[in-house]
């Protein structure tokens, strides 16, 4: 496959992880569906790191969209096109690892509860343990299913951004084979307009 080729689709894999990544930060604003706990504030300080609207979205869709030009034919789709995807390239690896750091981070709290009359992060100093003790998760009373809800989607948010990172990872190697070989983006067709000068030549 030409680099450029592999490019185009490193770009339209990164897309909906982009999109997934964006969807679940937002989410995670809104535990049990209700504004009410972001507007008092009631929400894990880890989901307002923005791991995956930051990092696994904007960092890795900015990267994605160059990186989907260097596989079209244009101004990007050379040996130099080619060399700054790597570097874009490695901006979507760091977005990656942010996103997939801040999820681990929110997993190893757990999220921000009512347990009795307080507000707070039962979890935290548990060392994973509560995820695998569903009866504790009784303890947060509110928001309703809170503990689900955040394993879930910080689950989600680590396997795309690792995802992420891998496929920018790829991206980078290949950025080195597309600077050193080229994208075959600017590769003629065999006997691409001989036909015309052989048919001059016999008349």
């Amino acid at each position: 496959m030409c680099t450029g080729k592999c490019s185009r689709c490193i770009a339209y894999t990164l897309y909906p992880l982009v999109v997934i990544a964006i969807i679940c930060n937002i989410v995670l604003f809104f535990p049990g569906g209700d504004i009410k706990y972001a507007k008092d504030g009631h929400i894990a300080e880890e989901v307002k790191y923005m791991g995956g609207l930051v990092g696994g979205g904007l960092l890795v869709l900015i990267p994605a969209l160059y990186i989907g030009l260097t596989g079209e034919e244009g101004c990007c789709g050379n040996r130099f096109g080619m060399f700054l995807s790597i570097v874009f390239a490695a901006v979507g690896v760091a977005g990656g690892l942010y996103s997939a750091f801040v999820a681990v981070l929110g997993l190893s709290n757990g999220p921000l509860c009512k347990v009795g009359d307080e507000w707070t992060t039962p979890f935290k100093n548990s060392d994973f343990s509560y995820l695998t003790d569903d009866k504790l998760w009784g303890n947060c009373i509110e928001p309703k299913n809170v503990v689900q809800f955040n394993v879930g989607l910080f689950i989600i948010q680590i396997a795309v951004s690792s995802l992420q990172v891998i496929l920018c990872a790829i991206q980078m190697i290949n950025g080195l084979f597309g600077c050193l070989c080229g994208t075959c983006n600017d590769k003629e067709e065999p006997w691409s307009g001989s036909s015309d000068r052989v048919q001059l030549y016999y008349i």
